[in-house]
């Protein structure tokens, strides 16, 4: 069905039944039909209540009800042409989804575990990427069928987790996630995760670019990895008790390929870390933390220890100078981050030198503020933090590692504020990220007319390349630095100049 716009343009709303993808790849097709000329808003996403009332808010409701299992696809377009060619762009893409998936011969299963009962042999593990309320079952159907699982899904109830890593650890099997958005298993890379060399590092994270972080600083050290495994953000809080945490590091303790383990995560409970800790300190296999607290706010120095531990010598971390544009006084700093666990970092390692530092995600309740989830900006007072990445800012829509439409805003909007401020950020490259985030953000950051310290993550084997995103950015001028505590550390020696 189609209707006209509420405001300027035209506009494409359906729904259609009997198609379904994963999140991921209608993020994807959002923004390749999003970036065609003469189209203004587009979401490609299932008809579930959140996405379809992301859906009113863009002006692209349906007419008609919607149910969670019904594809909603909404293109609002400057004319018919423009709006014309971008849905047959979004028919074109998921037409090749189709063509991928299945054969003439060969239709796909309807679950979980009939799949993995047409394959009693392999796979050993499953990745569940279905709309949250889902998952469980779905994982649950691995599970029972004998096999890890990699639920990347959010949105999943702390009491399914719970539920789940339990019956995992009853089956001797691991659950990894749910928002599990980055692993490396026996090699093969799944979600957001690096091309990194094999080696004898295990890494165990509740954090997704943190493991991202240590593994592409490992590999620059010339140090591989045997596995990464993400066991979902919510881990090592206090309801969920480091279930997944303490099976992988068991997990890790019998592989004959890991010699030594990392453990990476966000502030945890303390009870928590205590237990995990003891557990550590009782297996075969010398396991490192690099937990953040205030204590430990650096995941560089983690890395560092690591390599002493190894007996290999720390390299000097790539970088690049950039314009070396220096603040005006009265400079605060403006963090606006993809990555929760980076954001995190570049609290704790800013906060003893600056103070309080606001934040979406903050270090402590009291110095959280609210932002708008369709333009999220920096103009909180003081130094500020945003994680663009943090649930709230993703209903309905890319990571910003994927697309960075809100950021990009943001950083114009502070721009045109002319609040004086230092500009640090993070660019996590890898698989399943965007193919050329300088290709956009280069041009914001040199319009933006702001000192900028950039926080690069990834390795010049990903597709897209460290060294030549690292040189566009600093063409831009922005300052780049593979490690997020060095980036934190730039940007305060710039306000420290002001």
């Amino acid at each position: 069905m189609s209707a006209p716009a509420a405001g300027p343009g035209v506009r494409h709303v359906s729904l259609r039944s009997g198609v379904y993808a994963d999140s991921v790849r209608l993020m994807q097709v959002s923004r390749d039909v999003g970036a065609r000329d003469g189209v203004t808003a587009v979401l490609v996403a299932m008809a579930t209540p959140l996405n379809a009332e992301l859906a009113a808010g863009m002006g692209l409701a349906p007419d008609d009800d919607a149910s969670p299992d019904q594809l909603l696809v909404g293109i609002r377009a400057v004319d018919d042409d423009a709006l014309t060619a971008a849905v047959a762009a979004v028919d074109a893409a998921l037409a090749e989804r189709e063509r991928s998936r299945t054969t003439a011969d060969a239709q796909p299963a309807r679950t979980t575990g009939a799949a993995l009962d047409e394959a009693p042999d392999v796979p050993t593990l499953a990745v569940v990427s279905v709309p949250g309320q889902y998952a469980a079952l779905e994982a649950a159907d691995a599970i029972a069928a004998g096999r890890s699982v990699l639920v990347f899904s959010d949105g999943v109830p702390v009491e399914q987790e719970v539920a789940l890593k339990r019956a995992a650890h009853e089956a001797g099997l691991l659950v990894m996630g749910p928002d599990c958005g980055t692993a490396i298993v026996s090699g093969v890379a799944l979600g957001f995760a690096n091309v990194v060399r094999p080696g004898p590092v295990g890494v165990v994270a509740a954090s997704g670019t943190g493991a991202q972080q240590v593994s592409c600083l490992l590999d620059m050290a010339g140090v591989g990895v045997s596995h990464v495994l993400g066991v979902g953000g919510r881990d090592l809080s206090a309801a969920v008790g480091g279930l997944a945490t303490l099976d992988a590091l068991a997990a890790l303790d019998a592989d004959p390929a890991t010699e030594r383990v990392l453990v990476v995560s966000k502030p945890p409970a303390p009870a928590v870390a205590e237990a995990v800790a003891d557990a550590a300190s009782r297996l075969t296999t010398p396991v490192r933390s690099a937990v953040l607290s205030p204590e430990t706010p650096d995941l560089t120095a983690a890395v560092e220890a690591l390599l002493a531990d190894l007996g290999v010598a720390v390299p000097e971390w790539p970088a690049r100078s950039g314009s070396g544009a220096t603040a005006a006084p009265g400079a605060v700093l403006k963090g606006c981050y993809s990555g929760g666990t980076l954001a995190d970092e570049a609290m704790l390692v800013a906060a003893p030198v600056l103070g309080d530092v606001r934040s979406n995600t903050p270090l402590r309740p009291e110095l959280g503020f609210l932002v708008d989830p369709s333009a999220p900006d920096l103009s909180a007072t003081g130094h500020v933090v945003v994680d663009f990445g943090d649930d709230a800012l993703t209903v309905g829509r890319a990571h910003p590692m994927i697309d960075p439409t809100l950021r990009l805003e943001a950083i114009a909007r502070l721009a045109a504020s002319g609040e004086p401020a230092v500009l640090l950020l993070d660019v996590v490259l890898g698989y399943g990220a965007d193919p050329d985030p300088a290709a956009s953000l280069a041009p914001a950051l040199a319009a933006a007319g702001l000192p900028v310290v950039v926080a690069l993550v990834g390795t010049d084997a990903d597709p897209q390349g460290w060294s030549r995103q690292a040189d566009a950015l600093a063409a831009a001028g922005a300052a780049v630095f593979a490690s997020n505590a060095a980036a934190t550390r730039h940007a305060l020696d710039l306000l420290g100049a002001a």
